[in-house]
């Protein structure tokens, strides 16, 4: 055990005290613990990227909307009481910013779906497999 706390080279694992290997395999799972957290965090960053991305496109097409909505509002007035060509190029811009605020919407839409769900799906399948390979130690070692 001394050659292990000295920071010397560890010795074969048949030839190391039960202690020795549970420390060994305490400081192991903590690194792993340590190195999954810190993947969990960055696909939760970036997930959460995507999510904020959507939400801005989504906010800036409700935004046209609102505007296109009141477009369409000065046409209805302008049709109902000057029955001119004005009313025609009020029409168009109308149709422009609703057909602008469809096109965000999407994007916004297609920017959530990306981060949807919010959960780190790689990080997960990570610990999944190091469980794994941890009990097929275990029991290897075991019978032998």
């Amino acid at each position: 055990m001394a050659d292990v706390l000295n920071g010397g080279p560890p010795r074969p694992v048949t030839d190391q005290t039960v202690a020795e290997l549970v420390q060994r395999a305490s400081e192991q799972i903590t690194t792993l613990v340590r190195d999954e957290i810190a993947l969990a965090k960055a696909e939760l960053t970036e997930k959460g990227k995507h999510a904020g991305k959507g939400v801005g496109l989504f906010g800036g097409g409700g935004v046209l909307a609102l505007y296109g909505l009141g477009a369409l509002i000065a046409t209805l007035i302008i049709v109902l009481d000057l029955m001119m060509p004005l009313w025609a190029a009020a029409l168009i811009v109308t149709v422009v910013l609703f057909a602008v605020a469809g096109v965000l919407a999407l994007l916004g839409k297609k920017q959530v779906t990306q981060a949807v769900p919010p959960q780190p799906e790689a990080a997960v399948r990570s610990v999944k497999a190091d469980v794994d390979e941890v009990k097929h130690a275990v029991r290897d070692r075991s019978r032998a």
